[in-house]
C-alpha cells in the first residue's frame, strides 16, 4: 500500500493506493498520475536509495544518461534493498515533488484487481499553473469575491473547480484502465 503526498502544498493533497510490488517504475508512474489527476504530459522521475529513474527519451541522450531505465526496475526490487520511501518529480518546469511511502506490504488479495484506489483528500492542481506559487495564486483567484478574476481562473481551466473534490469516479477509472492493461499483457 503506498500513500503519495504532494510536497508543498496545504492543506495536504494526497492519495492511498494498493498496488502489485511487481510494477515496474514506469507502471508506478502512471499510477500515481492515475491516482493525483495529472495529464502524463510531461517528464517524470523518481530518486529512490541513491539512484534516479525515469523513462527513455529516445531524442535526449543526456537524459537517459542521468536516469536508469525505470521500465526495467521493479517497486518490489525496491522494497527488498529496505526503502520504505521515495520521491517522485513531475514536470520539471512546475516542479510537482510528490512523497511516495510504503505504508504496508502484504500478499495481494484473492479476487482483488490491482492498482485499487483507497483514499485521499484535495483536488490534484491544475496542469500547467506554475507549481506551488501558481497554484496558489489559482486558487486565490477562483474563490475570489471579484468575478472578474473568478470567472478568469475558471475559463483558463475549463469549467469549475474545487479543491476539496478528488473525483474519486475519474480515479478509480482511471486506475481500472491501468488494471485492464496489466491483466491483458497476461
Amino acid at each position: 500500500m503506498l500513500r503519495i503526498e504532494l510536497s508543498g502544498i496545504e492543506p495536504l493533497i494526497w492519495r492511498r493506493v494498493a498496488v502489485r510490488t511487481s510494477m515496474t517504475l514506469t507502471q508506478v508512474h502512471l499510477v500515481i498520475q492515475a491516482a493525483m489527476g495529472w495529464l502524463d504530459c510531461h517528464l517524470w522521475h523518481f530518486e529512490a536509495g541513491g539512484c534516479r529513474y525515469s523513462m527513455r527519451v529516445a531524442s535526449e541522450p543526456e537524459w537517459n544518461e542521468r536516469y536508469e531505465d525505470a521500465a526495467r526496475v521493479t517497486l518490489g526490487a525496491l522494497l527488498e534493498s529496505g526503502l520504505r520511501r521515495f520521491d517522485y518529480a513531475y514536470d520539471m518546469g512546475d516542479d510537482w515533488e510528490h512523497s511516495v511511502i510504503v505504508e504496508k506490504v502484504a500478499a495481494p488479495l484473492p479476487g482483488v484487481t490491482y492498482p485499487q484506489f483507497l483514499g485521499g483528500e484535495r483536488r490534484c492542481p491544475p496542469e500547467d499553473c506554475g507549481g506551488p506559487p501558481g497554484y496558489f495564486e489559482f486558487l486565490k483567484n477562483v474563490l475570489s469575491k471579484q468575478k472578474r478574476l473568478r470567472d478568469h481562473a475558471l475559463v483558463w481551466y475549463g469549467g469549475p473547480y474545487d479543491p476539496d473534490d478528488i473525483d474519486e469516479t475519474k480515479i478509480v477509472r482511471a486506475l481500472g484502465r491501468i488494471a485492464g492493461k496489466r491483466r491483458a499483457k497476461r
